[in-house]
C-alpha cells in the first residue's frame, strides 16, 4: 500500500462518519425539543434542569463499566445494538406524545435509556477511529466528525426542533428513532471486527501469563493508567469542571433565553445554530488551525473563551449578542474537541482507549449532572444569572490552575510519533 493510500479517510472511515451525523441530527432535534416539552409543562428552574441531570446520570452509573465492555466486545456490534434499543425508546416517546400521554416522568426515564446507550456508544466510537484511521490523520478524522455532528446536531438540529416541536410535540422524537435506526444500518455495514486483542498481564507469583481478567481489574488498570498519564488526567479533570459550569449554563438556557433575551422556541433553536455554525468552521479549519497555533495555544486559548462566555450571559440582554458568544464558543469546542480526542487516541494504548475514553467521559459527565442540578437549585434562589456567575468563577479558576500544564514541551511530546509504542488495532 502506498503511503498516499495509507492516509486517506477511506470508506470504512465515511460509513462512521454518515452513521455518526445522521444520529445527531436526531440528537439535534431532541436536545432541543426536550427542555422545550418539560417547559411547557413547569416553569420550575429545578424541574427543567433535572431533565438535564437526568440525562447524565446513566453516564456516571455505567461510563466505567461500559469502558471495560467496549474493550471486551466486538465495538460495532455493541454500537448496533444500542442504537436499535434507542429506536425503541424513542419511538415509545413519540407515540405516547402523540396520543397525549406523555409526561414529564416518562420523558425523564426516556432520557435515562436513551443517555445509558450513549454512555457505551461514545467510547466504542473513540476506540474505533485509530482502527480504521491512519495515525497521520487522526485530527483530520475527529475535525470531520466534530463538524458533522454540529451541522447536523446544532446548524439543522438546533432550529428545525423548534419548529418540528411547534407543529407537534411528538415529532422530533419520532424523526430521532429513525436516525438511530439509519446509524444502526450504516454501522452494521462496516466490513471486518473491531474487538481489541488484550496484552496478557504477568502473575508475579509464578511468572504464569493470562488473558482473561476480571472486569474489575480492567477498569482499575484503565484508571491507573489514565490517572499516570499527566497531560491527559489534567485534561479530564478541566473538562469535568468546566462541564460543571457549561452544564448549568445550558440546563437553565431555554429559561434565560425566554425571561433575559426575549426569545421563543424558533429562537432558543437559533442559539444552537449559531454554535453550529462555529463549530463547523472550526472543524474544517481545525487540523490547520491547531498544527499553525500549536495545540498548547488552543487549549489555552480556549480556556479563556470559556469564562468570557458566562460572563457575557450573565451580563447581556441582546440575543444578538448572545448568539455571537454562542458561535464563538462553536470555534472553541470544535478545537478542543479534535485537540482533545486527538491526544487521548495518539497517547492511549488501544486496548486500554475503550476504558480510557469511558474514564475521561465519566469525570465529565460527573461535572455535567452536578452542575444541572445546581444550576436550578441557584437559579430558584438567587435568580436566573446567577448559574453564569457561578460559572465565570469556577472557569476563570480552572484556567489559572492548569494553564501551566499544556506547555509546549509537554504537548509536543505527545505528538511524537513515538508517544504509543504499540501499533493501532485493525479491523479483520
Amino acid at each position: 500500500m502506498s503511503t498516499q493510500q495509507a492516509d486517506r479517510l477511506d470508506a470504512s472511515f465515511a460509513k462512521l462518519w454518515a452513521a455518526s451525523t445522521t444520529s445527531a441530527l436526531g440528537t439535534g432535534l431532541s436536545m432541543v425539543a426536550a427542555p422545550l416539552f418539560v417547559a411547557s409543562l413547569s416553569t420550575s428552574p429545578l424541574v427543567v434542569s433535572a431533565a438535564f441531570g437526568v440525562a447524565w446520570a446513566p453516564y456516571l452509573l455505567f461510563s466505567l463499566p461500559g469502558g471495560v465492555l467496549v474493550d471486551r466486545v466486538d465495538r460495532r456490534r455493541l454500537m448496533v445494538v444500542i442504537d436499535w434499543v434507542r429506536v425503541v425508546a424513542m419511538a415509545v416517546l413519540g407515540v405516547t406524545m402523540l396520543t397525549g400521554q406523555a409526561d414529564i416522568p416518562l420523558l425523564y426515564a426516556v432520557l435515562f435509556v436513551v443517555n445509558t446507550g450513549e454512555a457505551l456508544f461514545r467510547p466504542a466510537g473513540q476506540a474505533m477511529i485509530p482502527a480504521v484511521v491512519p495515525r497521520s490523520k487522526l485530527e483530520r478524522a475527529n475535525g470531520w466528525l466534530t463538524g458533522g455532528t454540529m451541522l447536523m446536531q446544532e446548524l439543522i438540529g438546533g432550529p428545525l426542533g423548534g419548529l418540528l416541536f411547534a407543529v407537534s410535540a411528538a415529532i422530533p422524537f419520532l424523526v430521532n428513532a429513525g436516525t438511530y435506526a439509519a446509524s444502526a444500518i450504516l454501522i452494521g455495514l462496516l466490513a471486518g471486527a473491531y474487538r481489541p486483542t488484550e496484552r496478557e498481564t504477568t502473575v508475579e507469583a509464578d511468572d504464569r501469563r493470562r488473558s482473561v481478567k476480571s472486569a474489575r481489574a480492567d477498569l482499575i488498570e484503565g484508571l491507573r493508567w489514565l490517572g499516570r498519564q499527566r497531560l491527559l488526567r489534567t485534561m479530564a479533570i478541566l473538562i469535568g469542571l468546566l462541564n460543571m459550569s457549561l452544564a448549568g449554563a445550558t440546563a437553565v438556557l431555554v429559561l434565560l433565553a425566554r425571561q433575559r433575551l426575549g426569545i421563543g422556541s424558533v429562537g432558543f433553536g437559533l442559539l444552537f445554530t449559531c454554535a453550529a455554525l462555529g463549530g463547523i468552521i472550526g472543524s474544517v479549519i481545525g487540523d490547520r488551525l491547531i498544527k499553525w497555533v500549536t495545540a498548547t495555544w488552543t487549549i489555552r486559548i480556549g480556556l479563556l473563551i470559556e469564562a468570557s462566555v458566562h460572563l457575557v450571559l450573565a451580563t447581556t440582554r441582546s440575543a444578538y449578542l448572545a448568539g455571537f458568544v454562542f458561535f464563538v464558543f462553536g470555534i472553541h469546542a470544535s478545537l478542543w474537541t479534535i485537540v482533545s480526542s486527538s491526544l487521548r487516541q495518539r497517547l492511549t494504548p488501544p486496548d486500554l482507549l475503550g476504558r480510557v475514553s469511558a474514564s475521561c467521559q465519566f469525570i465529565g459527565s460527573c461535572g455535567n449532572c452536578v452542575g444541572a442540578l445546581l444550576a436550578g437549585a441557584i437559579a430558584a434562589r438567587f435568580g436566573i444569572t446567577a448559574p453564569y456567575w457561578v460559572a465565570f468563577v469556577i472557569a476563570s479558576l480552572v484556567s489559572a490552575a492548569t494553564w501551566p500544564v499544556f506547555n509546549r514541551a509537554a504537548v509536543a511530546e505527545a505528538y511524537a510519533p513515538t508517544a504509543v509504542a504499540e501499533p493501532a488495532a485493525s479491523p479483520n
